[in-house]
């Protein structure tokens, strides 16, 4: 009987041993695939659509170059036109080995083979201009040209589309790498409650609860990252389908304000015309800035800097509306951070917070030391506050503050908080505000202490 008890003992420890290797295996493969995913995942999101996207704002820079020497005849454009495609034409050949598909590689072969056309076509243009240097060139005279440029930027629309094909068999595979390795974290659940309550309990909290709160979130990643590739790919749309009007727009702007008499109604319909057109690109900008954030490039400063530049850029304009811009000097940590992104979010901040004054009041900057927990880990940190004497934020507002395309202004676009909490996620941050109607509100940029 007592060797019964023994064998049974044995066997027991033997099962709940063997089921706490399982679980510490599977606890350990789900960690490792899990931080393999977000690192791809990362790589994936860097590199989608940057070659396609750099590929079309270059071809559109050089279009309006070619254009501007039609119109005015500048030897100068002429140089920069070549210089800039001569760099783009070298960029093609070293981009080439990074795409990952042969779709791709395919697609941007055919475009290396049409910018040789595209360059024939853009030469036949200078040597019109050199033979007629008096006279503009007629926009009839860019047909060739434009032809050759519609192709090539519709190569590269392709070559985006095929970039979104490949993000979405990656995240395919992610989802179902997600997948199994919840299913066997769930079997191995199943086995510790059958081996006794009390380990379900310890293992459970130790090793199963957190791991599932890993996997949940990096689900959320991966489906906010589809959500991000496919505003992408329409921001990319709505750029090819805007920009090409905007650029003959500009074209027959160019000549037609050659032939006005500065101080005419007719010269300020034009500058109104030209006022517009910039809104319109500035527009498709913020889109594009939203969906694809560029990386930052860090540098380490002391936090107050990008304050005291802030200040200087705009307490003169501020000041003209009674409104007083001060920086307070408070600690003199140190951060690691692209300084022209940081400005940017807190020139926005700090506009958001003159227009909730309106007129006669104080906006106030300053830096302060911080323990906070960021990216899942507790460390020191560095808050830069925006604080104002303003209207503060109504609750029916603060609901979707960070909703993309939700704005109060007449002439925004929704975008400006959504942007700045994806740079300073960028920087490993976080954007925290305070707010009480009629008494003001502070927005707190927190960064890790360098």
């Amino acid at each position: 009987m007592k060797g019964e008890i023994k064998f049974r003992l044995v066997a027991f420890v033997t099962a709940i041993g063997g089921m706490v290797a399982l679980i510490a295996w599977t606890a350990h493969i789900s960690w490792k695939r899990t931080g393999e995913l977000r690192e791809n995942l990362t790589a994936v999101q860097s590199e989608s659509f940057q070659i396609a996207d750099r590929f079309q704002n270059d071809i559109w820079e050089l279009n309006n170059l070619v254009l501007k020497y039609g119109a005015y005849h500048e030897a100068n454009d002429w140089l920069t036109f070549e210089r800039a495609s001569k760099a783009l034409d070298d960029w093609i050949d070293i981009k080439r080995p990074r795409l990952t598909t042969q779709k791709e590689r395919t697609i941007l072969d055919l475009i290396n083979t049409n910018y040789d056309s595209y360059m024939l076509a853009a030469r036949d243009i200078a040597d019109k201009v050199r033979s007629s240097p008096q006279r503009a060139t007629p926009l009839s005279e860019f047909t060739a040209f434009e032809e050759q440029s519609q192709r090539i930027l519709k190569f590269g629309f392709e070559l985006a589309i095929a970039h979104r094909e490949s993000m979405d068999a990656f995240l395919a595979d992610s989802k179902r790498s997600l997948t199994y390795l919840r299913f066997l974290l769930l079997i191995s659940l199943a086995f510790l409650l059958m081996a006794g309550a009390g380990l379900a309990v310890v293992v459970y909290g130790e090793l199963i609860a957190p791991l599932r709160v890993k996997l949940v979130e990096s689900q959320a990643l991966v489906e906010r990252q589809e959500k991000l590739a496919s505003l992408g790919m329409l921001a990319a749309g709505v750029a090819h389908e805007i920009r090409n009007p905007l650029t003959a727009i500009k074209a027959w702007l160019f000549i037609q304000r050659k032939h006005l008499t500065p101080g005419t109604l007719e010269h300020d319909d034009a500058d109104v015309i030209a006022n517009e057109i910039t809104r319109l690109e500035r527009i498709v900008k913020d889109v594009l800035l939203f969906a694809r954030p560029s990386e930052p490039h860090l540098a380490t400063v002391e936090a107050n800097a990008p304050l005291r530049e802030v200040q200087a850029l705009l307490a003169p304009q501020l000041a003209s509306t009674g409104i007083h811009l001060i920086h307070e000097n408070g600690t003199e940590a140190r951060i690691c951070i692209d300084s022209e992104q940081i400005k940017q979010v807190l020139i926005n901040l700090v506009q958001n917070a003159a227009d909730s004054i309106g007129q006669d009041g104080t906006i106030t900057m300053r830096a302060r030391s911080s323990s906070m927990r960021l990216a899942e880990r507790a460390g020191e940190t560095v808050v830069l506050e925006v604080a104002d004497t303003g209207k503060g934020i109504p609750p029916q507002v603060e609901k979707r503050l960070f909703d993309p395309f939700f704005t109060t202004k007449d002439s925004g676009t929704g975008l400006g908080l959504s942007i700045a909490a994806r740079i300073i996620e960028k920087h490993g941050g976080a954007l925290q505000y305070q707010t009480q109607v009629n008494r003001g509100t502070t927005f707190g940029v927190v960064l890790p202490r360098a």
